[in-house]
C-alpha cells in the first residue's frame, strides 16, 4: 500500500487538466502511442463537441522511481461549476490533488472554489502553473498569485506545459515525494466506497470503488450497506484505459466491480460495500445530498414513451449522481418529471444525454428555483413550480433563494459587471483588488435571477475574461408572484414562472411578444395574455388566416355576400371555442430567449 498514490487534478474550465492528464498517461507509459488521441479521457462525444469535461473519470498508471514501482491512480474532474458535484466526489477518493492554473489567465473563481472544496478534504495540494509556453503567459504575475491563495513557497509551484509535454516528469516526481499513501488495513473487514457507477446494457451496472480497508476477492459475497442487497462479485478490477479484471483489489486502490445488477435504484453513490461473512461496523461517511439549483420539467413528446423515459432517467442517474428527479403531470403536457439540477449549462447537457444515449425526444420546461411560501398559518410550502403555487389570498409571504456570487474580472469590466448584478437584482458585498488588473466582486443575489443567462451576459460584457462561482446562503422574503400565460383564455400551466412583482409587468409583455412569433397563425383569432391572478397585464393578439369565402359571388347583391361572411365569423367562433392551439418546442424555451 505504501507504494499507491490517488490524485485527481483540480483548475478552472479551460486551464488544461484533460491535455496535462493526457501527458501524464503519455509519459507512463498507460496509453499506447497508436490509442493515444487529445483528451484521451473525455470519452462522451458531447465532451469532444464542446471542448470540456462533463464526467470524473479515474485511470490507473504504473511509474517506476527511483528503481521501485508506484501504483498512481488519477482523477480527470470537470472545471465548470454546474459539475463541481463531480469533483467534490472525486476529492474525496484522494489525498492529493494538482491545482492547475493557466499562466496566461491567472487564478478564476473555479480555481479558488475547487481548491477550497480539496483543503477542505486534508488533500496535499501541489501547484502547477500550465501553459507557459504561451506567447501571453505571465509565470511571475501568477506565481504570485498561487502563493497568496495557498500560502506555498515559490519553489514549489512546477511551470509545465501540457501542449508540448514540459515538466511532467516533475509532477509526477512530486506526487510521489508529496501524496500521501493511503491509509487502511489490509486484514480488516472489507470497507469500500462507490464514487461512481455506469449502465452497461450487456452486463448491467458497473459499480466504481475506492477501498478503505480490507481485501475485494472476485466471486465474494458482497453487501451494499444502504440498501441492504447481497451480490456475488462476479468480475473486480482496475480501470486501465479499458477494464483490467483481477483476482483482488486490496486495500487504498481504485477498482471496478460487475455483479449483473438490473435495477438502476439499487446502487446508491456513497455507499459502502463489505461483505456478507465478515462485515465491517465502520460505515464510510458518504457524500453531502447534492442541493439542486434549477428545476425544470421534462415531459416526453410522445406520452407513450413515458416508461421509456424513466427507465433513462434512472440509468442516466447512475452516471450523473447530481441529477435529482421525481414524477409530475401537466395539464398541457401530460405525464413527465420534475428534475433538479445544478446550473443551467448542466440541464442542458442531460437534456443533449437523453436523446443522445437514450434516443428520447423531450419536450423541457421553463427553468424555475424553488420557493418557500408561508400561508396565513404560518406553515411553510415548498415550491418546486409554478402550478404547486399556493392561492394569492391564503399567502402571507414568500421566501427566494439567494447565493453569494463570486466573480473575477479585469479592472476594465468592473462597471458593466457591477451594473449587470444590480440589474439582477444584487446587492454589492465587497470588492477587492487581487492584482492591479483583477478585481473579485462578491454580490448577494437571487437564485431565480441567474438561472437564465447570467453567465452568457456576464462573458458578453467581460469578453470572456470573467469567471463566476456561486453558493446558496439561504432562503429571504421577497415580493414574487404567479405569472399564468393564457392562449384563448385557457392558462397553459407549462408556460407560468414565478417572477418578481417590479419585473412581471415587462416580463409578461415580452413573453407574449416572443409568443406571437413563435406560434403558427391558426383558421381563427388566438388572444395571448399574461396574467397575474385575476388580471391581465399584457396581450397580443395573432390574426386568423382568412379565406376568402366570396370567391364564388361574381357580382349579385351585396346580402349574398354578407351571409356568406355572416356563416363564416359563426363558424371562426366556434372553431375558437374548440379548436386547441399546437405550442411548438421552441415556444416552452421562449422564456431563455428573452433578453
Amino acid at each position: 500500500m505504501k507504494n499507491i498514490r490517488n490524485f485527481c487534478i483540480i483548475a478552472h474550465i479551460d486551464h488544461g487538466k484533460s491535455t496535462l492528464a493526457d501527458r501524464l498517461l503519455e509519459f507512463t507509459k498507460t496509453v499506447a502511442q497508436r490509442d493515444m488521441k487529445a483528451q484521451v479521457l473525455d470519452d462522451m462525444d458531447l465532451e469532444k463537441e464542446k471542448g470540456i469535461t462533463i464526467k470524473s473519470h479515474a485511470i490507473q498508471m504504473d511509474y517506476v522511481f527511483e528503481g521501485e514501482k508506484y501504483v498512481l491512480n488519477l482523477i480527470d474532474t470537470p472545471g465548470h461549476v454546474d459539475f463541481s458535484y463531480e469533483v467534490s466526489r472525486s476529492i474525496a477518493s484522494c489525498e492529493g490533488a494538482l491545482l492547475i492554473v493557466d499562466a496566461s489567465q491567472g487564478i478564476q473563481a473555479q480555481t479558488i472554489s475547487n481548491l477550497y472544496l480539496a483543503m477542505n478534504s486534508n488533500l496535499t495540494i501541489i501547484p502547477v502553473l500550465n501553459k507557459i509556453d504561451l506567447p501571453h503567459a505571465m509565470p511571475e504575475e501568477v506565481k504570485d498569485q498561487i502563493v497568496d491563495l495557498t500560502m506555498c513557497d515559490r519553489e514549489d509551484i512546477i511551470h509545465a506545459s501540457g501542449k508540448e509535454g514540459k515538466g511532467i516528469d516533475k509532477i509526477l516526481e512530486a506526487i510521489v515525494r508529496k501524496v500521501p499513501a493511503p491509509s487502511g488495513d489490509i486484514n480488516k473487514p472489507l470497507k469500500a466506497l462507490i464514487f461512481d457507477s455506469s449502465y452497461n446494457s450487456y452486463r448491467g451496472i458497473e459499480v466504481i470503488f475506492r477501498v478503505y480497508d480490507g481485501v475485494f476477492r472476485k466471486g465474494d459475497k458482497i453487501k451494499f450497506v444502504a440498501t441492504g442487497k447481497d451480490y456475488i462479485a462476479d468480475e473486480v478490477g482496475v480501470l486501465r484505459l479499458t477494464k483490467e479484471p483481477r483476482d483482488t483489489v486490496e486495500a487504498g486502490d481504485v477498482g471496478y466491480l460487475i455483479s449483473g445488477i438490473k435495477q438502476a435504484r439499487e446502487v446508491k453513490v456513497g455507499d459502502t460495500i463489505t461483505t456478507v461473512l465478515n462485515p465491517t461496523t465502520d460505515i464510510v461517511k458518504g457524500f453531502e445530498d447534492v442541493k439542486p439549483m434549477v428545476f425544470a420539467g421534462i415531459y416526453p413528446v410522445e406520452t407513450s414513451d413515458f416508461e421509456d423515459l424513466r427507465d433513462a432517467m434512472e440509468k442516466l442517474q447512475l452516471n450523473d449522481a447530481s441529477l435529482v428527479w421525481e414524477p409530475e403531470t401537466s395539464a398541457a403536457l401530460g405525464f413527465g418529471f420534475r428534475c433538479g439540477f445544478l446550473g443551467m449549462l448542466h440541464m442542458e447537457i442531460i437534456q443533449e444525454r437523453l436523446e443522445r444515449e437514450f434516443d428520447q425526444t423531450v419536450i423541457t420546461t421553463v427553468p424555475s428555483v424553488q420557493f418557500h411560501a408561508f400561508d396565513t398559518s404560518g406553515v411553510k410550502h415548498i415550491i418546486n413550480a409554478p402550478s404547486e403555487m399556493l392561492d394569492p389570498n391564503k399567502i402571507h409571504h414568500i421566501e427566494e433563494p439567494y447565493i453569494k456570487a463570486q466573480i473575477i474580472t479585469k479592472a476594465d469590466f468592473v462597471g458593466p459587471v457591477i451594473s449587470l448584478c444590480m440589474d439582477k437584482r444584487g446587492t454589492l458585498q465587497n470588492q477587492s483588488y487581487l492584482t492591479t488588473d483583477r478585481v473579485e466582486i462578491i454580490f448577494h443575489m437571487p437564485l431565480a435571477e441567474m438561472v437564465f443567462d447570467f453567465f452568457d451576459k456576464l462573458k458578453t460584457i467581460s469578453k470572456g475574461y470573467a469567471s463566476l462561482d456561486y453558493e446558496l446562503i439561504g432562503f429571504r422574503e421577497s415580493n414574487m408572484v404567479r405569472m399564468d400565460i393564457m392562449l384563448n383564455s385557457e392558462p397553459v400551466d407549462a408556460l407560468s414562472a414565478i417572477v418578481h412583482r417590479d419585473k412581471a409587468y415587462a416580463w409578461g409583455k415580452k413573453l407574449c411578444e416572443k409568443l406571437k412569433e413563435l406560434l403558427t397563425r391558426q383558421q381563427f383569432e388566438i388572444a395571448i395574455q399574461a396574467a397575474i391572478g385575476a388580471k391581465i397585464i399584457a396581450r397580443e393578439t395573432i390574426s386568423a388566416m382568412r379565406k376568402d369565402v366570396t370567391a364564388k359571388c361574381y357580382g349579385g347583391d351585396i346580402s349574398r355576400k354578407r351571409k356568406l361572411l355572416e356563416k363564416q365569423k359563426k363558424g371562426k367562433k366556434r372553431m375558437r371555442q374548440v379548436g386547441n392551439v399546437e405550442i411548438p418546442q421552441e415556444a416552452f424555451m421562449a422564456v431563455l430567449k428573452i433578453d
